[in-house]
């Protein structure tokens, strides 16, 4: 008895682990959960823990033993391998972070908010940089006070991955004369209005490579899809001109509708399949969120045109309007908010970087330091930069990418500038129908759409052409097309879809001979029923019976009966 409730216990507990999550403000929450608990369980766990209603925002993610981040989804059973510490994130970031309805919910963002900051994702200029790092500071110590507040008291805080002196005494001089009696909440609230409106906003990037290798970041936004390159944004689409997200191993394409005759493919490269397939269940995700009006429009989807090929996915929670209803109905006391104080963040890549693949905690990566360009004025008399308008903010961190040492991770360190965007470069250039197809499309290649009609100009046209594409990235991808108008990349496209249209057809035939075998052995059966009655009294199948299947049951008798003879005969 004693030896069955022990090895009863000892299952018990093998069905058991700790699960460690850190949180937004850096602390860490420990629970005990089923190795056959749903992420569910776990992220219902957090939210208690938090005092949290609106928690349709935020999800949680960790890196895997092949240091892959992924995003637990909360339908399915947990895991079933060793322990890991998880990370709780904002997932969908609220489009006006003040129609949220609690202090909590907008506490946690500005958390969030403050760690893109940190690590390099919000791109913004000097003067939205120091206003940013002002409010933060007010938030955090409160209205200045020179009996506690020394000179120099701004650089004992890191808002963000590097900055100047002169940056830092125009946050001090923001803190002491513009932000005096602002509460917390009201400062944090005010962060978070000037954070909106900057164009990365939002953004989580992953990190990928155009078609001539060329490094990039995609990311998701409250607004559509987004691509940074040299860290300002080349591409922007809304949701609603976004119509379909694909991949198939690492390559990953992105089909949109800026009008009714302009349609534009973007194809970009992931390190691994692993990490294209997270990108696209992220795009799913967020497409699904923020475009659809209510949950039961939610579809499974698929990675590919044939539905015995590819992935499916199926974002299984609210979409944003219904996130908005139901906050609405919330009638309960504001819960009591703990603040911490400022602790130098964790967190995944940044787009002032060169790619990583994981979100491992700080204290686990190599430092690796960015080659930078020191101070303002040398920005401005630099040569190499080259302005680049972008759809709505444009102004932009400039650090020069850097170098990963020994495999190491790469920790920010950047210097902001008040380098802006040129207003002369558009950020899409023009698609155009691509021949032989009757709903014009635009073909892509170093993920900006190609100018496909103008391929049949004159060979005087296409030079001129290609003189004038030194000015953007988006015409060199058009050169290119003029002097290769067959890339190996089209070349292994047609033959996927070749392949993709003969496996179809296989399994098709096959299909119809199995089932004209089933439908022969059903009539010839002793089986009564009404229309296999029917069909047996028709002359067609009088005349099949007697001319072929009789004849040729007889031929298989025979066979039978010689084998079965051989056989025995040995």
């Amino acid at each position: 008895m004693l030896s069955r409730l022990m090895s009863s216990s000892i299952r018990s507990l093998d069905r058991e682990y700790n699960c460690t999550v850190r949180l937004l403000d850096d602390s860490e929450y420990t629970c005990t959960i089923q190795r056959d608990a749903k992420g569910q369980y776990l992220f219902d766990l957090i939210c208690h823990h938090l005092n949290l209603l609106e928690k349709d925002y935020f999800g949680i993610r960790y890196v895997d033993p092949d240091k892959q981040r992924v995003s637990v989804n909360f339908p399915k059973y947990f895991m079933t391998q060793p322990p890991f510490t998880m990370c709780l994130r904002v997932k969908f970031y609220p489009p006006d972070p003040a129609a949220l309805k609690e202090e909590i919910t907008r506490y946690l963002v500005f958390l969030q908010v403050k760690r893109d900051l940190y690590h390099g994702r919000l791109l913004c200029k000097t003067s939205d940089a120091a206003l940013l790092a002002a409010y933060i500071l007010q938030a955090e110590i409160g209205d200045y006070d020179p009996g506690k507040h020394p000179e120099g008291y701004s650089s004992k805080f890191q808002f963000f991955p590097k900055h100047s002196e002169k940056l830092e005494r125009r946050i001090a001089e923001i803190h002491k004369t513009e932000l005096i009696g602002q509460t917390p909440e009201t400062s944090e609230l005010n962060f978070l209005h000037k954070a909106q409106t900057l164009e990365t906003y939002g953004v989580d990037p992953h990190p990928c490579k155009d078609v001539s290798g060329n490094p990039a970041f995609l990311a998701f936004t409250p607004f559509g899809f987004t691509v940074l390159q040299g860290n300002r944004r080349i591409h922007f689409l809304t949701w609603e001109e976004v119509t379909k997200l694909k991949f198939e191993a690492k390559t990953f394409h992105i089909y949109a509708n800026q009008t009714e005759d302009r349609k534009i493919i973007l194809t970009y490269f992931a390190p691994t399949p692993e990490a294209c397939k997270h990108l696209w269940k992220c795009g799913v995700e967020n497409q699904a969120f923020f475009k659809l009006e209510k949950s039961s429009q939610v579809r499974t989807v698929s990675s590919s045109n044939l539905f015995f090929k590819g992935s499916r996915f199926r974002y299984s929670g609210k979409v944003a309007k219904e996130v908005m209803e139901q906050s609405a109905k919330i009638k309960r006391d504001p819960p009591e908010i703990h603040r911490a104080g400022m602790v130098p963040s964790r967190s995944c890549p940044s787009i002032t970087h060169g790619p990583r693949l994981t979100s491992v905690p700080r204290t686990r990566r190599r430092a690796v330091h960015i080659s930078i360009m020191e101070g303002l004025e040398s920005l401005r008399d630099s040569a190499h930069s080259t302005p680049v308008r972008s759809v709505s903010h444009g102004d932009s961190f400039m650090a020069s990418r850097g170098q990963m040492e020994d495999g190491g991770e790469a920790s920010t360190s950047a210097v902001i500038s008040d380098e802006t965007y040129s207003p002369s470069d558009s950020v899409l250039p023009t698609p155009v129908a691509e021949h032989g197809m009757e709903m014009p499309l635009a073909r892509h290649h170093n993920g900006a759409p190609c100018n496909i009609d103008e391929e049949s100009s004159s060979e005087k046209g296409a030079l001129k052409e290609g003189q004038a594409a030194e000015s953007g990235p988006g015409r060199r991808a058009l050169r290119m097309v003029r002097t290769k108008p067959s890339s190996p990349s089209d070349v292994e496209e047609l033959n996927k879809f070749i392949l993709s249209v003969l496996r179809l057809f296989l399994v098709t035939i096959g299909l119809l001979f199995a089932l004209l075998l089933l439908l022969i052995m059903l009539t010839e059966s002793d089986l009564d029923i009404a229309f296999l009655r029917d069909i047996r009294k028709t002359p067609e199948f009088q005349q099949f019976h007697f001319e072929y299947f009789c004849p040729l049951r007889r031929w298989f008798a025979c066979k039978l009966r010689w084998m079965g003879g051989f056989l025995v005969s040995k």
